[in-house]
């Protein structure tokens, strides 16, 4: 069970970095700000659905697929910013729903979705090797 519990701190603490990153990146204003604010962010954003699946599923099988489906999931929400039915205009009028599902399509997300991916897998298999060699240890 103390292995169980290194992980979980570790993707805690790795979650709150990524938001902190992803806040900074989206509302930074100084050089850069465009790429920061609109492809920066995005990265972190797939980053941290990478590493909030992976407080769900945790074996060396789902670190290899959660990028994927993460990648494809947020490809689908992106398309989706093409729609504007009443109900989705109201959820993305709010902050929240501004952050998670987005306003405005823009083919460029997709290779920063991608890039986001990438880093999110790597993420995820320091996380497992950090906490497999810590479980050595013990």
């Amino acid at each position: 069970m103390p292995h169980h519990r290194s992980q979980s701190k570790l993707i805690i603490l790795s979650l709150l970095i990524v938001v902190a990153m992803g806040f900074l990146f989206k509302y930074y204003p100084g050089l850069g700000h465009q790429w920061l604010n609109n492809y920066g962010a995005a990265v972190f954003y797939e980053i941290f659905w990478c590493l909030f699946a992976l407080w769900f599923f945790r074996s060396q099988t789902a670190i290899k697929q959660i990028p994927i489906w993460v990648f494809i999931i947020t490809c689908i929400i992106e398309i989706l910013q093409l729609w504007h039915p009443p109900l989705l205009n109201q959820v993305r009028a709010t902050l929240i729903g501004k952050l998670l599902l987005g306003t405005t399509f823009a083919w460029w997300d997709f290779p920063h979705y991608a890039l986001g991916c990438i880093l999110g897998w790597l993420w995820l298999k320091k996380l497992h090797n950090t906490d497999y060699a810590k479980k050595g240890e013990s």
